[in-house]
């Protein structure tokens, strides 16, 4: 693969980024390609919009999740499309599991799904919080608030500087991590080969790919830092 081939990376947003990662990782990948052979076989059976019969659709049950061998979502029936016995629609479920609204799309395409193509879940809270990027300030309710979180603030923006001049982005946005993120595709795809200067960002690299990609939904855009 050219380098060309990573042009359009200068210009994805935070979701199109989420999604570089989702694309190749290789349970997705089987998970799909799964999903379609059944979604292709029930339009081969009942139509395709606008000729569907959804009547008959629905009665099918491949027509729900999960995909054959997998398990069940814990996901809260508010987030995933049931249907009146609370079956989940297999498309939805697709989604739940893999953290995004709208039509499962194809890994395999090359060109970077637009908001009415995709369209993310709040990603879940984080699970754990780089220590080099950890601060904890304490407050004490016996007084008054306002200077403390004045004191706060000072120490936050303090720590940033600080971290920014030991070379590490503070904070992360999208614009400041586009160089490492585009490197962990190459590696990703075999385009550059892992040694030991960059081995350990191989392994970030699957890392993001395997969940990961949703920590992206939780960055700035922009690439203006914190002052």
């Amino acid at each position: 693969m050219a380098a060309d081939a990573y042009a359009h990376c200068a210009v994805l947003s935070r979701d199109q980024w989420a999604w570089e990662f989702l694309r190749r990782n290789p349970d997705y990948q089987r998970d799909y390609q799964a999903f379609i052979t059944i979604w292709r076989a029930l339009e081969a059976d009942y139509g395709a919009p606008p000729r569907r019969d959804f009547s008959k659709w629905k009665q099918d049950p491949r027509a729900y999740g999960p995909l054959p061998g997998d398990a069940e979502l814990t996901a809260p029936a508010s987030e995933l499309c049931t249907v009146d016995d609370d079956r989940v629609l297999l498309e939805c479920w697709m989604g739940a599991k893999w953290g995004f609204y709208k039509f499962p799309l194809d890994p395999g395409r090359t060109t970077p799904p637009n908001p009415d193509e995709l369209s993310w879940r709040p990603p879940p809270p984080a699970s754990r919080i780089d220590e080099a990027y950890r601060l904890e300030i304490s407050f004490d309710l016996s007084l008054p608030l306002p200077p403390q979180l004045d004191a706060a603030k000072f120490r936050l923006i303090g720590r940033a500087s600080e971290l920014r001049r030991r070379g590490l982005a503070a904070p992360l946005t999208v614009a400041n991590q586009r160089v490492r993120w585009t490197r962990m595709l190459q590696l990703l795809d075999g385009t550059a080969s892992p040694d030991a200067e960059n081995a350990g960002l191989l392994h970030e690299a699957q890392a993001m790919a395997d969940h990961g990609y949703l920590d992206i939904l939780r960055l700035a855009e922009g690439g203006a830092e914190a002052a």
